[in-house]
């Protein structure tokens, strides 16, 4: 159901490595460049994630509750994933950890821009 998220980036080169290497574990990578915008992910028919400076060349504003996750496939994976994107410049919003009781297992960290992300993993 999802085509794309997009997300705004002050820097366009920094956001794409950061990204690539983040998601590279599962496949993903630039599929799409045209200059301000970038597709990432692991084929055109599949969910991407977009990073762009903006439109109206003012800076990027992360949401104030806005957030897009991504489940990696298992708990192993969101903690790998959570220190990968710490390594890679991230900043922690939530350690893993079980969330709700045997339903919802999560960790969140902010890029560089602010966007929040989580990994996450339900059961």
């Amino acid at each position: 159901m999802i085509g794309y998220v997009t997300i705004g980036v002050r820097d366009i080169d920094s956001a794409k490595s950061f990204y690539s290497a983040l998601l590279s574990p599962l496949g993903a990578s630039v599929l799409m460049d045209a200059g301000r915008i970038a597709f990432i992910g692991t084929g055109m028919d599949a969910p991407m994630l977009a990073v762009c400076t903006p439109y109206d060349e003012n800076d990027p504003a992360p949401g104030n509750g806005n957030m897009f996750a991504i489940s990696p496939g298992s708990k192993e994976k969101v903690d790998e994933f959570y220190h990968r994107a710490i390594e890679l410049g991230a900043t922690s919003e939530g350690e893993p950890g079980q969330r709700i009781p045997d339903m919802f297992y999560g960790a969140y960290v902010r890029d560089a821009d602010g966007n929040k992300l989580c990994f996450f993993q339900f059961g």
